[in-house]
């Protein structure tokens, strides 16, 4: 292998373990405590390395968040081939997208929205951010319900069905909201499932 191949990979491992790093961080010690020190330490890389890659937190962080965002996109569209067909499908999308409101993801983001709010450098960044990687799930969502957004009511119903989503992940960060949740989520399948027959 070539010495610039090896060194590109090198680095590409480097910032893969930073990346993983400062999620754990985010999680774990929130947004103040996420120090590009403790992510390098815990990354296991020296702060010359972790500099390189990043110059600041707020770069490092981003990075992060927007490279999970990716690898759950890709992640559930390897699920999607094993999802139910028939009457059990929209519940199963709803389920689904739960995982992803619940998860890893959405608490380190959230750790950002809060940060960003009193932050106008950091917000400057995580609006677009945050407007991307809306976008994203909302195109997402109508791909795994297979519904034609163009149809009147279903843009409107698959965004109130991401902004349930984000509450239901809210409310799951401080206590296990898990069986309320699994209850909202199977009676949101039916009204929603009524609505998309509706404009179909």
């Amino acid at each position: 292998m070539p010495a610039r191949s090896r060194q590109e990979e090198r680095s590409q491992h480097t910032r893969q373990r930073l990346m993983a790093a400062t999620i754990e961080c985010l999680v774990e010690l929130g947004w103040s405590g996420t120090t590009t020190t403790v992510v390098a330490e815990r990354a296991g890389v020296s702060r010359g390395a972790q500099l390189h890659h990043y110059r600041t937190r707020a770069e490092l962080v981003l990075a992060a968040v927007a490279h999970l965002a990716e690898e759950r996109r890709e992640e559930v569209r390897r699920e999607v081939a094993a999802l139910p067909r028939g009457e059990n499908h929209t519940a199963a999308v709803l389920d689904m997208l739960a995982r992803l409101y619940t998860g890893p993801l959405f608490q380190a983001a959230l750790e950002l929205w809060v940060a960003a709010r009193t932050d106008p450098e950091l917000r400057a960044a995580v609006v677009p951010l945050e407007a991307k990687v809306g976008r994203e799930s909302h195109r997402l969502t109508v791909e795994l319900l297979g519904v034609d957004e163009g149809r009147p009511g279903v843009r409107e119903a698959v965004q109130a069905t991401l902004d349930l989503m984000r509450g239901l992940g809210l409310a799951n960060t401080l206590t296990d909201d898990s069986a309320r949740r699994n209850r909202l989520l199977r009676e949101w399948a039916r009204t929603l499932d009524r609505t998309l027959r509706e404009t179909r």
